[in-house]
């Protein structure tokens, strides 16, 4: 079965071929694993006449010594046309520069490639190994950026065959009607499926195939794997892959932050936050960080030393929960599938929920604060920012009537607050100025927010 899922992503790179017009190149970037090669093959093979493909991994000495020297780009063109055995037709040919962190000079050519404008350029590779291969290389400024996730909830829907189920639910958002428990039920049982699966698509595929999730856990593993030896490549230390190995259990722990000595002791802050900032653009994790003053440029009081880590797919985040064993049973799979397995899964409907927001182009930011007089911690579990106000979101996988903290934080920060949401598993509802969300709406919550407002990390 091949892997060939309908994802949003195509259309981007089409609005980019149809508004760029050969000014600039784009880049598709991501982590490991989650298709970016079948996304730009199957872009480049049916929106041009023709498409070399250079995979940067595996072209020969001679193919990347054609980068070397960049004054007869004509010379370039003929001898990949020769190589590859295929015709380019100005403006309606694609060249693919795949693993470009395996080519610096190709992607310094991107300036000059650009510029000639007979062709339009496509790049992909590992954003950490394309940072660390730059030095006296010049990035092309031509070049846009697409961000490629694993498949998103919709996007998951579609490869079970189910167009229908989303727009409805977003009509719904729309209008603030709940649906009722017993379809709620099943609507949340459909999202843990997600949940379990994940949108790795050979998680998603072998899922598809065989239906088992002891396959679903295997093809998890196997890429969770490569990410490690991925981590050992970057710190041979082995401290990423502490780190990463830590993530759920560090949240689990419900504290206000990833705390890193009880995973490696007495290190300084000096030489872990350059291994963290690797592990942030590998596109593996996501880093959600304290608003030290939540308003709406919370990029200007980010806490860079105060952050909580996620998994950017919470299918490897599950597995990775019982990274002890040498598989997962099927039963704890459909123990989960069915709500009932006796542990509190909070922190991984957490994961959850910092997936889709980011994935809908929201940064991740959170808040801790005590009440005066007391030292109780308490904690904003999200918080958006929405026109001129911010958004706060609880997140409840229990015991959802009671919201400590929403109620003191609005109370803290009354004048700069918008709606506030309670994501939780039951049905919509609303409840004097608090919207009680289940989990699959928060889909919609991010919808629109891929501009991200112009914050940085």
């Amino acid at each position: 079965m091949e892997i060939n899922f309908e994802r949003k992503a195509y259309r981007e790179l089409l609005k980019w071929k149809q508004e760029s017009k050969g000014t600039s190149a784009i880049l598709v970037e991501g982590a490991r694993r989650v298709g970016k090669t079948t996304l730009i093959k199957k872009f480049s093979k049916k929106e041009y006449r023709t498409a070399i493909y250079i995979d940067f991994n595996k072209a020969s000495k001679d193919t990347k010594k054609l980068f070397d020297d960049l004054s007869d780009l004509n010379y370039i063109f003929l001898q990949l046309q020769l190589r590859f055995h295929t015709d380019l037709y100005p403006r309606e040919s694609c060249i693919v520069f795949d693993e470009i962190q395996k080519c610096p000079r190709a992607r310094e050519a991107i300036k000059y490639l650009v510029e000639d404008g007979r062709y339009d350029y496509i790049e992909s590779g590992s954003l950490v190994s394309i940072r660390k291969n730059v030095e006296g290389i010049t990035i092309p400024s031509e070049e846009d950026s697409l961000a490629l996730n694993p498949l998103d909830y919709e996007e998951f829907r579609w490869a079970l065959g189910d167009k229908t189920s989303i727009p409805l639910l977003r009509e719904s958002f729309a209008k603030q009607k709940g649906l009722g428990d017993e379809t709620n039920r099943q609507l949340i049982r459909d999202l843990r499926l997600y949940l379990l699966v994940g949108g790795m698509p050979q998680a998603v595929l072998a899922y598809l195939k065989t239906n088992n999730f002891k396959e679903v856990d295997s093809a998890k593993r196997k890429i969770i794997r490569l990410y490690i030896k991925d981590f050992h490549k970057m710190d041979p230390s082995g401290r990423a892959e502490a780190l990463f190995l830590a993530t759920p259990g560090e949240l689990a722990k419900n504290a206000s932050r990833f705390q890193i000595n009880p995973v490696l002791s007495g290190q300084r802050r000096e030489t872990i936050d350059p291994i963290i900032g690797d592990m942030e653009n590998s596109k593996v994790v996501r880093l959600a960080y304290h608003a030290n003053d939540p308003s709406v440029g919370m990029s200007l009081s980010k806490d860079s030393s105060h952050y909580k880590m996620f998994l950017s797919d919470t299918g490897l985040f599950v597995t990775l929960c019982f990274w002890d064993k040498r598989y997962t049973e099927n039963i704890i799979y459909e123990k989960i599938l069915a709500d009932a397995l006796p542990a509190n899964l909070g922190y991984v409907y957490e994961n959850l929920v910092a997936q889709i927001l980011e994935t809908g182009g929201d940064f991740l930011f959170y808040y801790t604060f005590s009440k005066a007089g007391t030292s109780k911690l308490r904690e904003i579990d999200f918080l958006l920012s929405r026109g001129a106000k911010i958004v706060p979101l609880e997140v409840k996988s229990s015991d959802y009537k009671s919201h400590i903290s929403l109620d003191e934080f609005s109370e803290k920060f009354s004048s700069r607050i918008g709606q506030k949401y309670v994501i939780y598993s039951k049905d919509f509802r609303k409840e004097r100025d608090i919207c009680y969300l289940p989990f699959y709406d928060v889909l919609f919550l991010s919808e629109g927010q891929n501009q991200k407002d112009g914050n940085t990390h």
